[in-house]
């Protein structure tokens, strides 16, 4: 039986694209302001709104914890939800390779629907292009977000010394996991990535208050994000080490390839730096709430070193955290 593969026609505007939309894509997405197949979404939107979009490439398209499909979901809807918004609609936009097999195709549409409807998005618009043999890798996605702002003015410059620095678990999961099956190292391993949608976690964040900004820690992981908070400003952030939550398989891949757990990316992680008065409020907020479990203050902010981020070790010694300069890890998301 020959298997049924993505080839040039799907992507020229006729028959076969037309029959991707109906009988794959129209059913996983079927909605109101999706069905009439128009040249976009008509939506009602009134109020602030927040805005993003991302593109993914992310090598292998699947891995333990997710896929390109979930990934691209639960990537826009995070970045909506550190701006403090709650997600309402998707674009789904991708660029397949001709010779994509078929059911790769279809498994990925599906971990888009199932991704979406537990985040609660809607895909509202779209577009599918493919190319030759060899001018891609399988598949990318390209998705764009809207969201209504429930609270506005999150941002760095809000940070003050003595806030309290939360992370929402733990770190390094999605790097390690990706790395290691990139290798082929993953057989018996309990490595899984972090990927899921963080929007709740934001809420409950947000409304037990005092949140200076949010920020989810992805390329570059949690010490190149502290330290787009500190460039430039006249505060630091200070973390313990021995305050960081690491799994131990992390830890332990992270030493098999020469990582460090602090620069690796996350997916389903969220930073909140946090006033001192009401961090034991997020912290506990964070905790109850499903994906949070884990949540840690990990440090604080402090004027001993402006414009630097600084891990003090269980000793007592400190070292300088720099930004990332160079891929870690390409092709993570």
């Amino acid at each position: 039986m020959t298997e049924e593969i993505i080839t040039l026609d799907y992507g020229s505007g006729g028959g076969k694209t037309a029959a991707l939309i109906e009988e794959l894509l129209l059913p996983a997405f079927s909605n109101e302001r999706l069905n009439p197949l128009g040249d976009g979404a008509a939506l009602n939107l009134t109020g602030q709104m927040a805005f993003s979009t991302d593109s993914f490439v992310v090598s292998p398209l699947f891995f333990p914890g997710g896929d390109i499909g979930k990934l691209a979901v639960c990537g826009t809807v995070n970045d909506l939800a550190m701006c403090g918004a709650e997600p309402l609609y998707l674009s789904l936009s991708m660029i397949l390779e001709e010779g994509l097999p078929m059911d790769t195709l279809r498994r990925v549409v599906g971990s888009v629907a199932q991704a979406a409807k537990e985040a609660g998005v809607e895909i509202v618009t779209g577009d599918t292009k493919v190319v030759e043999r060899g001018r891609g890798d399988g598949i990318y996605l390209n998705t764009s977000g809207i969201g209504k702002i429930t609270h506005p003015g999150l941002s760095p410059d809000n940070i003050q010394p003595g806030d309290a620095v939360i992370l929402s678990g733990t770190m390094g999961d999605h790097g390690a996991t990706i790395m290691m099956a990139r290798d082929d190292l993953l057989e018996g391993s309990p490595l899984r990535s972090d990927c899921q949608p963080l929007h709740r976690l934001a809420q409950a964040a947000l409304n037990a208050g005092g949140v200076r900004v949010l920020r989810d820690p992805t390329r570059g992981g949690v010490a190149t994000t502290l330290n787009e908070f500190t460039d430039s400003r006249d505060f630091s952030v200070e973390l313990a080490e021995d305050a960081l939550p690491i799994r131990a398989p992390v830890q332990a891949a992270c030493d098999l390839l020469g990582l460090d757990p602090l620069y690796c990316a996350n997916e389903g992680k969220m930073l909140a730096v946090v006033s001192a008065e009401r961090a034991g409020s997020v912290l506990q907020a964070l905790r109850k709430t499903p994906g949070g479990e884990d949540a840690a203050i990990i440090g604080r902010v402090t004027t001993r070193a402006p414009g630097k981020v600084l891990l003090t070790t269980a000793l007592g010694s400190s070292r300088v955290l720099a930004r990332l300069s160079g891929a870690q890890l390409p092709r993570i998301c």
